[in-house]
């Protein structure tokens, strides 16, 4: 840890006092136990598929099957309750299967299957583009956006992938993970690593750059491939794209290996974890030392830049109540116009989320005090150099002790869950 890091952690000792209430005061173990129970309350939908944000009684309006089809409020999908369904599921996964892992309970096994079937229904509601992974779906179980993209199509990999290989999965299951994994996979190849998207809209998203946040995804699903085919091609392709070298001189095996990087905002931990969490899954199924060396290292890396945005957390004060309306339309649909691109799309969406901030501050509040520093706990947990992990738990748990989950609109803290459950079992070791 450096010295800028230890005093940011440091501060943030000093900061949360401030917020001490009857949420604060309580133990980790109690607030991941309240998380996970809003997560089931609140957050996952009857065909097991998690919404972005809900009413603090569990109301959500979904868009409907004609505003999906008319690509309302936007073509994306952005800023609308099943905007995430497919990233949250599977990254949410990872603490699904490490907690039935850890209690070997029906419930916690049930509550994997439900979100390995949420994930397989997203990947099945397509009738235009193979390979298509949706983002949510309608109040019909099926209608959705046009388009999904890199972010929503790596976690789902990632989590049928961890299901399949440390969950509760039945040999049946097994066969149809391996089923969809690899239909979608040839599909996304085909398209030169691009994610499909449907009519008029062609693709949304790739895994066929060189930054951090695309080199370690196209890694990881071939590799996966040869753990669920046993077909060695997928490896040798794996081996061959690993050593590519990019426009800006490095191979994705030093992408990986100098890790995390951010980019576009100064901290963006929430998205960039996708990318930690393939890299993680590398390493996990890496039987060469020098490559497995190499993914080790750019975890570390990755964690101690992820450290730096931990103490956040204590800038939220879980006593506010800054106003949020789970009515998306009355702020975002006066903007609206037809789309004729994805770049049309995305102007519209930034339009409209500056409207709807205006009418829900919490929003803000949320994404930047919740969603980053337990996004940013999980990336901690997923090195795997014990000492450095070890050295942050105190932290992690100060992070899921801190907030009351049951007045929290947004299902953005569900990584704190994982964190500390990783933390738990090295502490338990």
């Amino acid at each position: 840890m450096n010295r800028r890091t230890w005093l940011q952690l440091s501060a943030s000792a000093a900061i949360a006092p401030r917020f001490a209430n009857a949420a604060t005061a309580r133990s980790a173990a109690e607030g991941v136990e309240q998380a996970r129970g809003e997560i089931r309350r609140r957050f996952l939908d009857r065909h097991g598929v998690m919404v972005d944000f809900t009413g603090l009684d569990g109301s959500v309006d979904l868009p409907t099957p004609d505003e999906c089809r008319a690509g309302k409020p936007n073509a994306l999908g952005w800023f609308q309750p099943i905007e995430n369904g497919s990233m949250f599921n599977g990254l949410y996964m990872d603490a699904a299967v490490n907690a039935w892992r850890r209690s070997r309970t029906e419930a916690d096994a049930a509550e994997a299957r439900r979100l390995m079937e949420g994930l397989l229904l997203l990947n099945s509601v397509s009738d235009q583009a193979p390979g298509f992974v949706a983002r949510g779906v309608s109040t019909d179980g099926r209608s959705h956006f046009p388009m999904g993209s890199n972010d929503q199509t790596g976690p789902w990999f990632y989590g049928l992938w961890r299901y399949w290989r440390d969950g509760p999965a039945t040999d049946e299951e097994r066969r149809r993970i391996v089923s969809h994994f690899l239909a979608t996979a040839e599909a996304v190849i085909r398209l030169g690593w691009k994610m499909p998207a449907e009519p008029p809209y062609p693709t949304r998203g790739t895994f066929a750059g060189f930054g951090f946040d695309d080199a370690p995804r196209p890694l990881f699903v071939l590799r996966a491939l040869h753990a669920m085919t046993g077909d060695a091609a997928w490896e040798r392709r794996c081996r061959e794209m690993l050593d590519e070298r990019g426009p800006e001189g490095r191979t994705r095996r030093e992408v990986c290996e100098r890790g995390m990087v951010y980019t576009y905002a100064p901290t963006h931990a929430w998205t960039s974890c996708v990318s930690v969490a393939a890299l993680r899954g590398l390493w996990e199924m890496e039987d060469d030392p020098a490559a497995r060396a190499a993914f080790a290292r750019g975890l570390a890396a990755s964690a101690r830049l992820a450290a730096g945005g931990l103490p956040v957390y204590a800038r939220f004060d879980p006593a506010d109540r800054s106003p949020f309306t789970t009515d998306w339309r009355q702020s975002m649909m006066p903007l609206w116009k037809p789309q004729a691109d994805e770049r049309e799309a995305q102007a519209l969406a930034q339009a409209q989320v500056r409207e709807f901030e205006k009418a829900s501050p919490r929003r803000r509040l949320e994404n930047a005090f919740i969603r980053e520093p337990t996004a940013a706990a999980w990336i901690v947990s997923l090195a795997p150099d014990a000492d450095l992990v070890r050295s942050l738990a105190t932290e992690i748990a100060r992070i899921a002790a801190h907030y009351d989950y049951s007045k929290l609109h947004y299902c953005t803290f569900f990584w704190i869950v994982d964190a500390w459950l990783r933390t738990e079992v090295l502490k338990a070791e």
